[in-house]
């Protein structure tokens, strides 16, 4: 199990620039990815995206920052420098004026200084980015992993509760038989029926009990509930999955509250429903 929250960080330095990679992904239904680049970079986002794939789905949003290394020198313009000052000499002259810090002035300008221009990034420069790339990905890969089994110890004990609680009601049960056979006695006798024939009274008690009978629906939640261990155990990409079992998990929990007509089995329904919905709130974040 993976959870869909994952990042990532990667670095390299290549022909004296610096590049940082991070990744961040978030909770989407879909594959969503975003990914912000230098522009010598821009050639290869089909690259970028296609490996990318590999995360599956979730909102995935990639920044990748280009920084020049201290290493990196740039060239003096000297042609640009020695015309500069020499129009500058000649304006002071004119004016009368001196100024001792003229070639100093001059050299701070920044377009005295050529630097590399960034232009498309060559196949073999970006051979150790797509590594960094690949690592980064990874990285997502296995912070993700850690993720889901967070959350997959967290789903365990919300399931085994609620199990614990279906486990429950079978004690209540033969109440509720009770209790259903002192009603129809109550019925006749508000109805001023004075003999009470014992074929009709084990009639109407058996159709009461069977609109009340849970015994299905405890059955089928008590399926869904494997399902969804297996499921979670086994199968890989399984939020979707994972949240279908969940609904039907809550039909039968709400089934059986609508049908349960005992104050206990009520109590432990509502439990398996607040245990059921803290289930339901991290499923989204399940890949």
């Amino acid at each position: 199990m993976k959870s869909m929250t994952g990042f990532a960080k990667q670095q390299c330095e290549v022909n004296e620039k610096k590049y940082t990679i991070e990744i961040k992904t978030l909770n989407s239904k879909t594959l969503d990815i975003n990914i912000k680049s230098p522009s010598s970079l821009r050639s290869k986002e089909l690259e970028m995206r296609s490996m990318l794939s590999r995360l599956e789905r979730g909102k995935i949003e990639v920044f990748i920052a280009e920084s020049r290394s201290d290493t990196t020198s740039s060239t003096l313009n000297t042609d640009l420098l020695a015309a500069r000052y020499q129009q500058a000499k000649s304006l002071a002259e004119k004016l009368c004026t001196t100024n001792p810090n003229l070639f100093e002035t001059i050299l701070a300008m920044p377009d005295i200084w050529d630097t590399p221009t960034d232009d498309e990034i060559s196949e073999e420069a970006w051979q150790p980015i797509a590594q960094a790339f690949d690592k980064a990905i990874e990285e997502v890969q296995q912070f993700r992993q850690q993720e889901g089994d967070v959350l997959e110890k967290d789903f365990i004990k919300h399931i085994d509760l609620i199990e614990q609680k279906l486990q429950a009601i079978p004690a209540y049960e033969n109440q509720r038989i009770d209790t259903a056979k002192e009603r129809i006695r109550r019925y006749f006798a508000e109805s001023a029926i004075k003999e009470i024939d014992p074929n009709r009274f084990e009639q109407e008690l058996i159709y009461y009990l069977e609109k009340l009978d849970i015994t299905e629906e405890k059955i089928r939640l008590a399926k869904h509930i494997d399902y969804f261990r297996n499921t979670m155990h086994t199968e890989e990409g399984s939020g979707k999955k994972l949240g279908f079992i969940a609904q039907e998990m809550g039909r039968e929990i709400n089934t059986t509250g609508s049908k349960a007509n005992h104050v206990e089995i009520q109590k432990l329904v509502v439990e398996m429903k607040d245990e059921l919905e803290k289930i339901k709130e991290q499923l989204g974040n399940i890949l």
